[in-house]
């Protein structure tokens, strides 16, 4: 059985009263670089909510400092951002959905492939799960990445560096990937983007 309860910003008895700090729905409102109405506060992680993650929080403060000392940062991309569900089997994923990237772009095609076909999962004796990669069919451009099986929470990051760099599924395809490992399904995933997977 799965309890799931949630997560509630917790904003009571801080002080906000005697401020011009916004909150709605109980959640301090921002702008793009965590500045409440009041300039020189800042206000990051649950209690503004969003993605309620540690490693989000964790890059909002990075952000909010970076402003603070007047580096100009970037604003967070959502659409970089990996979720994680440390379950058994494991569950990540950045970016969109496949239904989500039909209902937001023209043309996708998607690329699929089984831990099964991997040799290091098959000498874990983990062999459930896979890696799917969503793409623009039109421009290439990676959508999504989903994962389902041994430590797909670590290996999200090289999606997330995809998304960052813009990367095409032909250019992870094209990386090298050790052997055996797990992140050859990610390679894999890939190039069976155009059909050109070399295994499964």
């Amino acid at each position: 059985m799965l309890v799931s309860v949630g997560r509630k910003p917790n904003t009571t008895n801080i002080g906000i009263e005697n401020t011009d700090i916004i909150v709605e729905k109980e959640n301090i409102q921002t702008n793009h670089v965590y500045q409440t109405k009041e300039s020189h506060i800042y206000a990051i992680g649950d209690v503004i909510g969003g993605m309620q993650l540690a490693h989000v929080a964790s890059q909002e403060g990075v952000t909010a400092v970076n402003h603070m000392a007047d580096n100009h940062p970037l604003p967070i991309d959502e659409n970089t951002i990996p979720a994680c569900i440390y379950s058994y089997p494991e569950v990540a994923s950045i970016g969109l959905t496949e239904e989500q990237a039909k209902e937001t772009t023209a043309e996708i095609k998607v690329g699929k492939f089984p831990f099964k076909a991997v040799g290091k999962s098959l000498i874990q004796g983990d062999p459930e799960g896979f890696i799917k990669v969503i793409a623009n069919k039109n421009t290439d451009d990676v959508l999504g990445v989903h994962m389902i099986g041994p430590h797909v929470t670590d290996m999200i990051s090289e999606a997330g560096l995809a998304k960052v760099l813009d990367a095409t599924p032909w250019e992870i395809g094209e990386t090298i990937h050790p052997h055996p490992s797990l992140s050859e399904a990610m390679k894999e995933a890939a190039l069976a983007v155009d059909g050109n997977q070399i295994h499964g």
